[in-house]
C-alpha cells in the first residue's frame, strides 16, 4: 500500500469493483482515496439501491472533498459530465499523484492537464503486480459480465499477456 499518494477517483472505477465485490483492492493498494462531493452524489444519493453502493457509503477510508475553483469547473463540465469534470479539477487544485478514471473523453482531459490517471484496469494489474490478487482474467470477466464494462477485445488480450495469464481466445 503507497499511503504516501495523494489519489483522486471518479465514479467509474469505485462503483465498477465494488459491483464485483474488489473494492477493497483501491483501499489496500492507495490507503485513502478523496472523491468530490459531485462523485459522491453520483455513487451514493443517485446510486441508492444499486449494487455496491452500500459498499462505498460505508468505506471511511473513501473521502469526500468539495472543489474550489468553480470557474475551471465549469469550464471542464462543457465536455464531460459533473462528476468526471469535479475529479479532474479537484485533481488539479490538490495537485494529485494518482487520478482514477475510465472513460476516454476524461482521460484524455485529464492528459492535457498532465495529470497522472489509470482506470480499473490499471488498478487490477497493480493488485496483481503487489499479489492482492492471483489472477486478473477472472476479476475481468466479471467485470464485463456483472458491471458491463466494455474492454476492446486487443487491449483485454494485450493485458492478459502483460500479466502472463494465458488468453483463450
Amino acid at each position: 500500500m503507497d499511503k504516501r499518494l495523494l489519489v483522486i477517483s471518479d465514479s467509474s472505477p469505485i462503483m465498477s469493483l465494488a459491483i464485483i465485490g474488489q473494492l477493497r483492492l483501491i483501499q489496500e493498494l492507495f490507503g485513502e482515496i478523496i472523491i468530490p462531493k459531485e462523485v459522491w452524489d453520483e455513487l451514493v444519493i443517485e446510486g441508492k439501491g444499486k449494487p455496491g453502493t452500500n459498499e462505498i457509503k460505508k468505506a471511511k477510508w473513501i473521502k469526500v472533498a468539495k472543489v474550489k475553483n468553480d470557474s475551471l469547473l465549469k469550464t471542464l463540465s462543457k465536455d464531460l459530465d459533473v462528476g468526471e469534470s469535479a475529479a479532474i479539477a479537484l485533481a488539479i487544485e490538490r495537485k494529485a499523484n494518482l487520478l482514477l478514471l475510465d472513460e476516454t473523453d476524461a482521460r484524455n482531459l485529464a492528459e492535457f492537464y498532465g495529470l497522472p490517471k489509470t482506470g480499473v484496469i490499471g488498478v487490477l494489474m497493480r493488485a496483481k503486480k503487489k499479489n492482492l490478487v492471483k489472477e486478473i482474467k477472472p476479476i475481468l470477466e466479471e467485470l464485463r459480465t456483472q458491471a458491463h464494462f466494455w474492454i476492446k477485445p486487443d487491449l483485454y488480450y494485450a493485458i492478459l499477456s502483460e500479466m502472463d495469464e494465458a488468453p483463450s481466445r
